[in-house]
């Protein structure tokens, strides 16, 4: 990931949604929510206690964090 794959807050969201469904697609996660607004998206991923909602960044961070510790197991 040498090249950026976003240079907008839309963008952003689109890579976020893709990392989202590979996490999905490898089972780190059971599922997640996008809940999509005029100017901007939320993200839910459930878990036993609660769930919070997060913004883009906060998803596409989470997300490749948990990609990228499953691709060093």
């Amino acid at each position: 990931m040498s090249q950026y794959q976003f240079h907008d807050e839309y963008t952003l969201a689109e890579v976020a949604d893709r990392l989202g469904k590979k996490a999905l697609n490898l089972g780190l996660i059971p599922s997640f929510v996008v809940r999509y607004f005029a100017d901007s998206r939320q993200y839910y991923i459930p878990n036993e206690v609660s769930s919070e909602p997060l913004t883009p960044e906060q998803a596409y961070m989470r997300f490749k964090t948990m990609i990228e510790k499953s691709n060093n197991k």
